[in-house]
């Protein structure tokens, strides 16, 4: 007597479907850049049929010095994100630190080097109280980097006194990150290098030190890290810090890309290095994501507005796509953290 093997039923086609999306979400939970480079991607071939001048030398030589600055920005922000937190004042800070350098250069006569450090000084303490409030008297960052935000703003407008300094009164090494590079046809600011060059040490920081681990389990599960013996306090403290360190390159930059220092210049960027975080697959409930994904982010949010430009778009409605581009990578995090082992 013969058995005839039975044959387990075909799947329906909607467990097909939700096998693929399940496929997917892990995908994406695992390799947060996946997305945001397919994005981008498309972006350029969607911009690139729209109009031919979107790919010349000339206008991506654009968006690259466009992105420069708020990618720097970014850098620092994906690391405050990481640990579950976010940075309000990150562009004040900024303008700030671009202030003091420029200004101290340009009326005392201070060389441009330890002009440069003495940005750098600055930045970092503004980091640090960022810091020092968040840890020590355990404030939410959202409301202390709001109000460290008008802090440094203010005083800002008072150091300045509301005046912008010429790069013809700076010394040259402060606008150095404005010089370029002619790389086949396209000219790449130093600025746009020195981007490449922190998002890939930064990169290798998180992934590769026992500094970078802890950030990431600080913003995982804080308390869960503190119990397992992390200073999760000193963890982010340093964060902080660090981020302001970054936010002084940024300044650097910013001299650089409008030959002069401005007190009210970059007045948004604060929103926009979030908005490239987000888009770059950083979740804001801290503990996953990748500074690659925050250069694509800011890549994604340059490419947006110039394509839409270059096509006539009104300045309201490509304010409205990077919006919808927010609200849309929200919602997709949303739907990754909900994986399921």
């Amino acid at each position: 007597m013969t058995t005839t093997a039975t044959r387990p039923p075909a799947p329906l086609p909607e467990q097909r479907d939700r096998s693929v999306l399940t496929r997917l979400q892990h995908l994406l939970h695992a390799q947060a850049t996946i997305g945001p480079a397919v994005v981008l991607l498309v972006a350029v071939i969607v911009f690139a049929l729209l109009s031919s001048r979107f790919l010349t030398p000339g206008n991506i030589s654009l968006i690259l010095q466009q992105v420069a600055v708020v990618g720097t920005l970014a850098v620092g922000q994906t690391i405050v994100i990481l640990t579950a937190g976010i940075d309000l004042s990150c562009g004040a800070i900024m303008v700030l630190t671009s202030i003091v350098m420029a200004k101290v250069a340009a009326e005392t006569g201070l060389p441009g080097l330890p002009a440069l450090l003495l940005g750098f000084l600055v930045g970092t303490l503004c980091g640090l109280l960022n810091g020092l409030l968040v840890t020590r008297l355990k404030l939410p960052p959202f409301i202390v980097t709001l109000g460290t935000l008008n802090v440094f703003f203010a005083l800002n407008l008072w150091y300045s006194g509301s005046a912008t300094i010429r790069g013809t009164d700076m010394p040259s090494l402060l606008l150095w990150t404005g010089q370029t590079l002619n790389i086949g046809g396209t000219r790449i600011t130093y600025g746009s290098i020195m981007l490449v060059v922190l998002v890939a040490l930064t990169a290798f920081v998180l992934k590769n030190t026992a500094w970078g681990r802890h950030v990431y389990a600080t913003g995982d599960d804080a308390e869960a890290s503190r119990l397992s013996g992390i200073r999760t306090a000193r963890v982010l403290l340093s964060v902080y810090a660090v981020a302001g360190l970054v936010y002084a390159l940024a300044a650097w930059t910013l001299i650089g890309r409008i030959a002069s220092a401005s007190p009210q210049a970059g007045q948004l960027d604060n929103l926009d290095s979030i908005t490239a975080v987000v888009i770059g697959g950083t979740s804001l409930f801290g503990g996953r994501g990748a500074i690659v994904g925050s250069l694509l982010g800011a890549l994604i949010v340059g490419v947006f507005r110039n394509g839409l430009a270059l096509a006539g778009v009104d300045v309201l409605w490509q304010t409205m796509a990077v919006g919808v581009l927010i609200i849309v990578a929200v919602s997709l995090d949303q739907w990754i953290r909900k994986v399921k082992p």
